[in-house]
């Protein structure tokens, strides 16, 4: 199972919110390239990078931080938020990034999934699905979709993407354990790389995600800026 140390940017400063609330910021650094290195050095597989301004407002407005957060490390990155076309794929693709993540997008229309998948190859193509007791969750965690989680991450798959990443908002940042039963359901259900995400406080809470059969990678946040634990403990 692979670790994801999570970036999230906003104004160009490494924050993190409380269930995705942007009135619940915590700022932890005016510098995201140096907490890049740090997260590459301790040992971090993959860094999960989320634009939270692009996800908000759809403007990606953190690029040249991302384009230096992936020349400076040599591990690779993936990108969400804001993602809403080809040409905003492209350009995160441009900075450096590895695999793009499609949220809001992806539950308004499958076929741009397909779109991404036919353009770049499914490995590059990532579907975030942030789920609030099993509905979608979008636009920056501002509204609920109609769709089930289960039936997103099924219908992503068949539209082409490569990894699934299950977000559960009631945990996200709240340092209370993940929702093993949900990610558990969703493994059940497709064969893609799923990564789950959202409230890892323990060492322990790492240890169950990876003795799930099958799960790809977690995503860790708020417990490695709270020095809950150290990459390197992982």
């Amino acid at each position: 199972m692979l670790i994801f140390p999570a970036i999230d940017l906003m104004g160009g400063q490494v924050v993190r919110l409380r269930q995705g609330k942007a009135s619940e910021k915590t700022v932890y650094s005016d510098d995201p390239v140096a907490f890049a290195q740090r997260w590459a050095d301790e040992g971090g597989d993959y860094l999960h990078i989320i634009d939270l301004d692009a996800a908000f407002t759809g403007e990606q407005a953190n690029l040249a931080w991302i384009a230096r957060i992936t020349s400076a490390i040599d591990i690779p990155c993936q990108l969400g938020g804001g993602i809403r076309d080809i040409a905003a794929a492209q350009r995160a693709f441009d900075a450096g990034v590895a695999r793009v993540i499609i949220g809001t997008r992806a539950a308004e229309s499958l076929e741009f999934i397909t779109e991404l998948a036919e353009t770049f190859g499914s490995d590059r193509i990532a579907v975030g699905i942030d789920a609030k007791n099993g509905q979608v969750s979008v636009k920056g965690w501002t509204e609920l979709s109609t769709l089930t989680a289960a039936t997103l991450a099924v219908k992503a798959e068949a539209a082409g993407a490569g990894t699934i990443i299950c977000t559960d908002i009631a945990t996200d940042g709240m340092l209370s354990g993940p929702n093993f039963t949900e990610i558990e359901h969703l493994l059940s259900l497709v064969r893609c790389q799923v990564i789950a995400s959202g409230g890892v406080s323990t060492i322990e809470d790492v240890n169950r995600l990876k003795s799930m059969p099958g799960l790809y990678g977690a995503i860790i946040g708020k417990a490695l800026y709270d020095n809950r634990f150290r990459l390197t403990d992982l």
